[in-house]
C-alpha cells in the first residue's frame, strides 16, 4: 500500500477519466519519485487504482501516479 499517496481533486480525476475515454494526445507534466519534472506527449489510455494509489496508463506504456501530475494540457 502507498501510505504517502495524496488523493487528487475529484474534478481533475473526472477530467482524466474523460480524456481516457476520448483519446487524443495530451501534454502531461509530472514529477518523478526523485522530484524531477518531466513532460511527455501521449494518449491517456486508463485511470486505475493499485496498491492504495491511483495511476494513469499512457499508450506508450508509461504509468504515472496521479498525485505526481502537475498539469495535463490538450
Amino acid at each position: 500500500m502507498n501510505s504517502d499517496y495524496q488523493p487528487i481533486d475529484c474534478g481533475f480525476h473526472d477530467e482524466l477519466q474523460m480524456r481516457a475515454i476520448r483519446g487524443g494526445v495530451a501534454l502531461i507534466l509530472y514529477r518523478d519519485e526523485a522530484g524531477r519534472e518531466h513532460q511527455i506527449r501521449d494518449v491517456i489510455m486508463d485511470v486505475y487504482a493499485r496498491a492504495g494509489a491511483e495511476y494513469l496508463r499512457l499508450r506508450g506504456g508509461e504509468e504515472i501516479r496521479l498525485d505526481r501530475l502537475l498539469r495535463v494540457v490538450g
